[in-house]
């Protein structure tokens, strides 16, 4: 239930960010929202898989992550209430700036302690979440000669 608690307050920045996104530049909103709907799937099943060994119960595991993930529109709706006019550079700048920061907290406090309590020899965290920034890094670079 943690890790649900977790990926829906991941999910809210998220859709704030894609809604910002859109209202920015849809060139950019729409790639940015089907890249999130991918990384979704992941999502889901880290959050229904425990739920479902845990309790046997197939639809409470699914309306877990179906809580979860529907903290992303829910995200997206209040950004559009509070931001639809107000939104220049500068709010723009500032938003992602406070979404990142969320993300990046929720990953510090709360994920990869997390993952350590279940490798705690470090077999695979470290270098996955070294391989994992190397990605980001690299698709950065590619995507701005794009």
């Amino acid at each position: 239930l943690k890790t649900a608690l977790a990926m829906a307050l991941h999910n809210f920045p998220e859709g704030l960010a894609t809604f910002v996104a859109t209202l920015a530049s849809p060139g950019v909103g729409i790639p940015l929202a089907i890249a999130i709907a991918i990384h979704n799937v992941p999502e889901g099943l880290c959050i229904s898989m425990p739920i479902y060994f845990a309790t046997g119960d197939r639809w409470k595991a699914v309306r877990w992550a179906c809580w979860a993930g529907v903290c992303e529109p829910i995200g997206a709706g209040l950004g559009w209430i509070v931001l639809a006019n107000v939104v220049n550079q500068v709010v723009y700048g500032i938003l992602f700036g406070i979404v990142g920061g969320m993300m990046v907290m929720i990953v510090m406090r709360e994920i990869i302690p997390a993952a350590h309590a279940f490798d705690p020899n470090d077999d695979y965290v470290s270098a996955n979440f070294a391989f994992g920034m190397a990605i980001m890094a690299a698709s950065l670079i590619l995507f701005s000669y794009s």
